[in-house]
């Protein structure tokens, strides 16, 4: 009977691991205790996309906020100091300034980019992302989607460097450091250049609203968001 009994527990065990293996191939969308996952890490990245994302849509958005502001990349400094050691100090400020201004333009109709990116999270991904650090959830979306947000970024900034007028203010600033003698000439890339660092900025802003969330409880303002956090805060 004793066998018996042994053979009956072995099979049991072994078909649960088998059924635990086939429910683990089906998409699933809900966590533990039936609490959705996934859309609250969604909803969370919305959250940090719409909250602070925004704000650098504004004027000053970028230029004003030294955590995400725009500086000048370093082969551009020494054009900077040149222009400042001949009296067009206030032309370098512009260019700079230019600069920023081309980041917050584009990010107003760049925004929507994000947001259809965060669609694609899965349920697998939203349970590791929510067990892991504090800005694990932005770099997720950061790593799946950077390659495709470039591509279709860049143009988008292209065309603000022309709005703003930061490629005439550049022409300008180019021209004028290429025509200092001895001067070794540039002729940089700024549409890459901003592009990576405006991409690089909206990711610290969503990164921002995603610690808030993780670790202020007055951040979690749906239902949804207090069950998905309350989660973390037992890990």
């Amino acid at each position: 009977m004793k066998k018996i009994g042994l053979l009956i527990l072995v099979f049991v065990l072994s078909s649960c691991v088998e059924m635990q293996q086939a429910i683990n191939q089906f998409p699933q969308t809900q966590g533990i205790g039936g609490i959705d996952i996934s859309g609250g890490l969604k909803e969370a990245l919305n959250n940090g996309i719409t909250k602070q994302v925004t704000k650098l849509t504004a004027v000053d958005g970028f230029y004003k906020n030294e955590a995400v502001k725009i500086l000048l990349p370093e082969e551009l400094k020494k054009v900077d100091s040149s222009l400042r050691k001949i009296g067009l100090g206030s032309l370098a400020d512009e260019g700079l300034k230019v600069l920023n201004r081309a980041a917050e333009d584009a990010v107003k109709e760049a925004t929507p980019i994000f947001v259809d990116a965060v669609k694609n999270m899965s349920f697998t991904d939203a349970k590791t992302i929510l067990m892991g650090n504090e800005n694990s959830a932005t770099t997720y979306l950061q790593t799946t989607t950077s390659t495709a947000l470039y591509g279709k970024f860049n143009p988008v900034i292209k065309n603000s460097f022309a709005k703003v007028g930061a490629d005439k203010v550049w022409t300008n600033i180019i021209n004028k450091y290429n025509s200092i003698p001895f001067s070794k000439k540039v002729n940089p890339d700024l549409t890459d250049y901003v592009t990576n660092q405006a991409m690089t900025g909206v990711f610290k802003m969503i990164a921002v609203e995603e610690k808030n969330i993780r670790t202020n409880l007055n951040s979690r303002t749906s239902v949804l968001l207090q069950k998905v956090f309350a989660i973390q805060d037992k890990k």
